[in-house]
C-alpha cells in the first residue's frame, strides 16, 4: 500500500462543559509531519493516540487548550506530584467515550474505560530518552496512569510494517520522537507524526439537502477550511448523522487523499464531529 504522509495539520478544539473551567493555555510540543529524510534510529516511536490530549501540572489536569478537566477524586489521587503531557484514551476508535465523560463531568461512568497514558514528563531536565528513563522509574502506574509503549526501530521498512499493523488493528498513525530532543513548546520538528491518511479539520458553514436515497436528509455539508477554502463534504456519513448531521458552525474531522486542481481535498470522507478542546 502506497503510504500518504500528513500534509494539513489543523488544530482540534473541545466544546465548553462543566467538566471544563477556562484557564491559562499549556506550553505544549507540538507535532509536525513525517519528514522523510531523517534516519528512523534518531526517534523514539510511539503509537498516535486518538484522545483528548491532557497536561498535569502536578495538582490539576488542563485540555490543550487550557480548560481545567475535573477527574472523579480517586482518578487525580492516583497522579505524581510531577508534570505529565498525556492523552485521555479509552481505546482504539473510542474517542466518543472520552468526550461523554468531559461533558457529562466526574460523575459519569465512563471514566472507568478510561486511561492517562503519559508520554512526557515536559518540566524534566535532559533530551527525550533521559525523561523517558525518569518516567519509567518514577511513574506510579496503575489502572489509570500507563506509560505509553516507545519502541526504537532502526529502518524505514521497519517503522512502515509497525503503521500497517496500527492502522488494521484501528489505530490511528504513530509517532516520532527525536531521542535526544528537549522539550521546547509549540510546533517543533523533533515531534513527528505519521498517518496512512491523510486528514484536518473544517467548520461546518451549511447543510445541502440530499436527493433520492437521501430526500429529507443530509446530502452533504459545506465545510470552511481555516485559510477560507469552501467545499462540500459529502460522504462517510451513517443515516443517523444524516438525520441528525452536525451544527452549523461545528468543527468536523475528515479525511482526504492530496488535493484537487483547485486546491481542495481529494476524495473527502467525513469522520466525525470534533467537539472544540
Amino acid at each position: 500500500m502506497r503510504i500518504l504522509y500528513l500534509s494539513l495539520c489543523c488544530t482540534a478544539m473541545l466544546s465548553s462543559a462543566p467538566a471544563f473551567a477556562l484557564s491559562s493555555l499549556p506550553q505544549l510540543q507540538l507535532a509536525q509531519s513525517y519528514q522523510q529524510h531523517q534516519a528512523v534510529s534518531a526517534f523514539w516511536i510511539s503509537e498516535k493516540l486518538d484522545g483528548v490530549r491532557a497536561f498535569w501540572d502536578g495538582k490539576q489536569l488542563r485540555s490543550r487548550s487550557g480548560q481545567w478537566i475535573k477527574l472523579p477524586d480517586h482518578l487525580s489521587k492516583q497522579l505524581p506530584d510531577f508534570a505529565l503531557d498525556a492523552e485521555l484514551w479509552a481505546g482504539r476508535g473510542k474517542f466518543q467515550q472520552v468526550m461523554q465523560a468531559l461533558q457529562q463531568g466526574s460523575d459519569n461512568a465512563d471514566w472507568q474505560n478510561i486511561r492517562l497514558m503519559v508520554f512526557d514528563a515536559p518540566t524534566q531536565q535532559g533530551t527525550f530518552t533521559e525523561r523517558l528513563q525518569f518516567l519509567r522509574q518514577q511513574l506510579p502506574e496503575n489502572a489509570f496512569v500507563q506509560l505509553l509503549e516507545q519502541k526504537q526501530l532502526q529502518t524505514k521498512a521497519e517503522l512502515n510494517e509497525w503503521l500497517q499493523q496500527v492502522v488494521a488493528a484501528g489505530g490511528e498513525g504513530l509517532m516520532l520522537h527525536r531521542a535526544d530532543a528537549l522539550y521546547q513548546s509549540g510546533r517543533v520538528s523533533h515531534l513527528q507524526k505519521l498517518k496512512l491518511a491523510e486528514d484536518a479539520e473544517a467548520r461546518v458553514v451549511a447543510h445541502l439537502p440530499g436527493k433520492g436515497q437521501f430526500s429529507g436528509m443530509l446530502g452533504a455539508l459545506l465545510v470552511e477550511l481555516p485559510d477560507g477554502r469552501r467545499f462540500k463534504l459529502g460522504s462517510g456519513f451513517s443515516v443517523q448523522e444524516r438525520k441528525n448531521p452536525p451544527e452549523i458552525g461545528r468543527l468536523v474531522t475528515f479525511q482526504y487523499h492530496g488535493l484537487t486542481h483547485k486546491g481542495t481535498p481529494r476524495f473527502a470522507v467525513f469522520v466525525r464531529e470534533r467537539p472544540e478542546q
